[in-house]
């Protein structure tokens, strides 16, 4: 049945089953608190009167006549009747009534315990006596008025019955029950409207609807393939996701600080915002960024989204496409020279020029070997079939190139070494015009594998040479979205294995790279 009832419904029953229990609480504990509030007063107003009768002089003085009751009844019962109290009775030591609102009591033994107030002590509480229920007030009579030293001679009780106690609180009870049924009341509209409040803040959505809406989200988000980052207005990460997780690669994200988890440029993109997406590098991963921003139209910070693509599989698709598409150019370019010198035999022989025929084609010269070289093929397979590749390109381009290679780098370090000299070697021939040169060279040994590119372009500004590894900086002067990452990534590889990349002016005359990758245990 709970479940049954809808989420507004059962937040109004709940709050005003709150408000009416805490509502009564307060009302039990403050009719017990106004009770004892009646009898305390009741009871300081005993204790004055009993005290004053106990002091009177005609009332000490009384204890010495031979018919004491006779002067002490009628003061008792004036002093009784002025006080609005039920009795006033005045005994001896023995206990023997001298007063009483009954006449016909006097001079009986009292019906309750004298002792407490014969001995010198001041009493109150409630006893059952001939008038019925009271709670009464007894103090002593000293023969020497309010001499406490002096010898007890009487005492003196006076009280009122429990039931005008009663009465007189429960005179007081339509007030306090009206006000904490206005109070009950109040709470319990105050409850219908937080309900309503609540109910429109979660847009009328039931527990069972939002349980499940948070399941398909966190189920969504985490198995999205882009990272999905959430930063609040305090710049701390509120969620992400795996796969923001496996591109930042530095664990756990969420409950930390953005600026303490994300790399500058990731940084950058979050806090200026970035809808079209930029290319930067989260370690060695190329990744397109997407972000909302952080800040308002007022510039206040209000948290927002940064959204990671995983650029790194395209990235390598169009390398390769890259490479095979300089290949197959380089292909088609000796086949259209082959092409060309088949023309001209044929033309020489259908001429009858046969000696010429015969020194044409000893003069052919062959379209040009892919074949880097025979240094190249000791820095492996890979490294080689990848340099094949550049020379071919640089073939197209009418770039000398040229491979020289010491000593055959470790099993280990291929996927670092094809990362550094394909990024070198293809910025170096984008700055390479036809007729130049570009010279490659690799040396490995037991310490360190080093790779040098020089080229005979124009080179790099040395404005520029300060900041031509940092992320989103080209010599190419183009938009810094799809540029800027060849250099940043090279050095990222160079400092994970604890080496460094530099840049200084070539001896060809164009920019010398030289990067070096130590032969140590990776650096993390």
């Amino acid at each position: 049945m709970v479940r049954a009832l809808s989420l507004r419904l059962q937040l109004l029953l709940l709050q005003a089953l709150i408000v009416c229990v805490v509502t009564l609480g307060a009302g039990i504990v403050t009719v017990w608190i106004q009770e004892s509030a009646i009898r305390d007063s009741y009871r300081e107003r005993m204790v004055g009167v009993a005290l004053s009768i106990a002091r009177l002089p005609v009332i000490v003085e009384a204890f010495d006549d031979p018919d004491p009751s006779a002067a002490i009844q009628p003061v008792a019962e004036v002093i009784r009747e002025a006080s609005a109290l039920t009795y006033v009775v005045v005994t001896d030591l023995d206990g023997i009534r001298l007063s009483h609102p009954n006449p016909d009591r006097i001079g009986e033994i009292v019906s309750t315990d004298p002792s407490i107030p014969l001995s010198g002590q001041v009493w109150s509480g409630t006893e059952t006596g001939t008038l019925g229920q009271s709670y009464r007030v007894k103090v002593p009579v000293f023969a020497d008025g309010d001499d406490e030293t002096a010898p007890v001679i009487g005492a003196v009780s006076v009280g009122v019955l429990e039931s005008e106690l009663a009465a007189d609180l429960q005179s007081r009870l339509p007030g306090l029950f009206l006000a904490f049924g206005g109070a009950a009341v109040a709470g319990v509209f105050g409850a219908a409207w937080v309900s309503a409040l609540i109910r429109r803040r979660i847009l009328g959505l039931e527990p069972d609807e939002i349980a499940e809406l948070v399941g398909e989200r966190e189920t969504m988000l985490h198995r999205l393939s882009e990272g999905v980052i959430r930063v609040d207005h305090r710049g701390i990460v509120t969620s992400a996701n795996d796969a923001a997780e496996r591109l930042i690669g530095r664990g756990t994200l969420a409950g930390r600080r953005a600026d303490e988890t994300l790399d500058g440029p990731l940084l950058q993109a979050m806090e200026d915002g970035e809808p079209e997406g930029r290319l930067v590098l989260a370690g060695e991963r190329p990744v397109i960024a997407r972000s909302t921003g952080l800040r308002d139209d007022r510039g206040r910070m209000v948290g927002g989204t940064l959204l990671l693509r995983d650029h790194s599989e395209l990235h390598e698709a169009l390398r390769s496409m890259d490479g095979q598409q300089s290949l197959t150019e380089g292909l088609r370019a000796q086949a259209h020279e082959f092409a060309n010198s088949l023309h001209v035999v044929s033309g020489l022989l259908e001429l009858g020029a046969w000696d010429d025929a015969r020194e044409f084609i000893a003069q052919v010269r062959p379209g040009g070997p892919l074949d880097p070289g025979p240094d190249a093929a000791t820095l492996g397979s890979e490294v080689t079939a990848l340099l094949s590749v550049k020379l071919a390109r640089a073939r197209e381009l009418d770039v000398a190139l040229d491979v020289v290679a010491h000593g055959t780098p470790p099993p280990d370090f291929v996927g670092d070494l094809i990362t550094v000299v394909g990024n070198l070697v293809d910025n170096a021939l984008d700055a390479c015009r036809p007729g130049d040169r570009l010279r490659v060279a690799v040396d490995a040994d037991d310490h360190a594998v080093r790779v040098r590119v020089d080229d005979s372009g124009a080179g790099v500004p040395d404005a520029l040479r300060a900041r031509v590894f940092d992320e989103g900086v080209s010599t190419k002067g183009t938009n810094a979205r799809s540029r800027g990452i060849g250099f940043a990534l090279v050095r990222r590889v160079a400092r994970r294995r604890g080496g460094d990349a530099r840049v200084e002016r070539s001896p060809l005359g164009g920019a010398r790279f030289e990067v070096v990758l130590p032969a140590a245990e990776r650096v993390s």
